[in-house]
């Protein structure tokens, strides 16, 4: 469990693609950086030709702007059309979400604004092609599988913040200075000189999720070099670690009420026994088919929430929570894998140790065990299913971290700055609704403008509504800007 759920996940039911800069290097002249064709990684095929990447160099510590400095990888399609506004860049999600790898498979969503943006995203500091973080080998993170992480006795406790500090430590001995500086604030300075680079007068963004309070920040950062920027399933700006684990049980119980329902189920009768089946499996593991290794409590929670991101994926979840109703934990430990991203073959990605590294970064706020134990009641009421992993997870996802963490919550209001779009789904299930609202009170009034999808799934661009897609279209290709709080049904 983590605790800010990337968007990635939807991006684990298909394979990743995985690209990297090699020779055949051009230069447009508006960029100032040497763009070369993408090659394949271990991790998959390069993309078409249509893709070019590049290397950019910044500070490791924007305090030292002359000292030592680290490469972001960084990756392109130009725009199609001839009427060219600028660059548009991505972030996915996480913290921790590969730009390079999800660019070129989000980008048939994104077809319509290739007419008149180059298409760009990249790996922010910590992740992927730009100094990415690797706290354990594959070997031990699929050992840590068997740790619990809703703690029932004082042994399952005491391994459980063991592991945490194990992980934090092995972040420290790879990461070593890096870890000190990847914070939201710190990647918020590399997208302006990515920026500058590109020959933008004005930042046009497009973030998800995480994406929205890495947006956020550089607009708080740099009001005036905002330009169209839109922001689609809004981390809650003002919420600290104990709020966005609430947020979470709370955004996850609405989409399985939503799923139950949708199922001809009660959806109270319906929690109940899946918390039942969840209490099973953790005093006896269910087989799943695989050679050892089992579908543990924490596993089964998994699986279930990776079909909650969309609600195509429902029916994925009913035959697998069906399966495990009969003894076969099989499809919920397909579905933790993809969410894990854990291949045929055993390998892990990286996407949890990046974003728990930039995250323990950010969060200043460190709960002790009994505070966390006083918090569970009310976790385990907000939601029965998800409420003690994530519950826990406040105490145990930055445990004896090595770097302090920089803030309570972030710094959002960006006053003189262009209007920001705010794009908030009613069933998100991990950014709630709620944050969206917040997120355009906080950038300022004149400068978060609301528009509501009346949806399913985490994230409104590119999910089915013509409402919300041809809104953000029309202010990111010709900046109209919609009326403060239009709502797409």
């Amino acid at each position: 469990m983590t605790r800010f759920v990337r968007w990635t996940a939807l991006a684990a039911v298909s394979a990743l693609l995985a690209a990297g800069c090699s020779g055949g290097s051009s230069d447009d002249g508006r960029s100032g950086l040497s763009w070369g064709s993408c090659k394949a990684t271990a991790e998959g095929p390069a993309p078409s030709s249509d893709w070019q990447c590049a290397t950019l160099k910044v500070p490791l510590d924007w305090s030292e702007p002359d000292g030592e400095t680290i490469g972001l990888g960084l990756i392109r399609a130009k725009a199609r059309g001839d009427k060219r506004v600028g660059s548009l860049l991505f972030n996915f999600g996480g913290p921790g979400a590969s730009g390079v790898s999800m660019m070129p498979s989000y980008a048939p969503t994104a077809s319509s604004l290739r007419e008149r943006y180059d298409l760009v995203s990249w790996d922010p500091r910590g992740v992927g092609a730009s100094e990415g973080v690797r706290c354990r080998g594959d070997k031990q993170i699929q050992a840590a599988e068997s740790v619990d992480v809703s703690p029932d006795t004082p042994a399952e406790e005491k391994a459980y913040f063991e592991d945490a500090a194990d992980f934090g430590e092995g972040c420290r001995k790879n990461a070593g200075k890096l870890m000190a500086h990847v914070s939201t604030a710190d990647s918020a300075r590399d997208m302006d000189r990515i920026r500058e680079v590109l020959g933008d007068a004005r930042m046009n963004y497009f973030g998800i999720s995480y994406g929205t309070e890495l947006g956020g920040t550089y607009a708080h950062l740099f009001p005036k070099k905002v330009g169209r920027m839109t922001l689609d399933a809004v981390v809650d700006p003002g919420a600290d670690t104990v709020g966005h684990a609430e947020n979470q049980a709370r955004g996850f119980q609405r989409a399985l009420n939503g799923y139950l329902k949708s199922t001809g189920q009660d959806p109270e009768e319906g929690t109940r026994k899946i918390a039942g089946l969840l209490r099973r499996i953790d005093a006896r593991p269910l087989a799943a088919g695989t050679p050892g290794r089992k579908l543990t409590q924490t596993l089964a929670v998994t699986g279930i929430i990776l079909p909650l991101y969309s609600r195509d994926s429902w029916p994925t979840l009913t035959s697998a929570l069906e399966a495990a109703e009969q003894g076969d934990g099989s499809e919920l430990l397909a579905l933790a894998d993809r969410y894990n991203e854990r291949d045929p073959s055993g390998r892990y990605g990286t996407t949890t140790h990046s974003q728990r590294v930039i995250s323990c970064l950010d969060d200043r706020q460190r709960p002790t065990v009994a505070e966390t134990k006083r918090l569970l009641p009310r976790f385990e009421k907000i939601s029965p299913v998800f409420g003690t992993f994530l519950g826990w997870d406040t105490a145990g996802w930055c445990h004896d971290w090595p770097e302090p963490g920089q803030h309570d919550t972030p710094e959002v209001n960006a006053p003189g700055a262009a209007p920001v779009l705010v794009v908030g789904n009613t069933g998100d299930p991990a950014t709630p609704y709620e944050g969206a609202r917040r997120m355009a009170d906080e950038l300022g009034k004149g400068v978060g403008v609301m528009l509501t999808w009346r949806g399913e799934g985490h994230g409104a661009y590119g999910s089915g509504s013509d409402c919300v897609d041809s809104t953000v279209n029309a202010y990111l290709l010709d900046g109209a800007v919609p009326k403060d709080g239009k709502v797409c049904s």
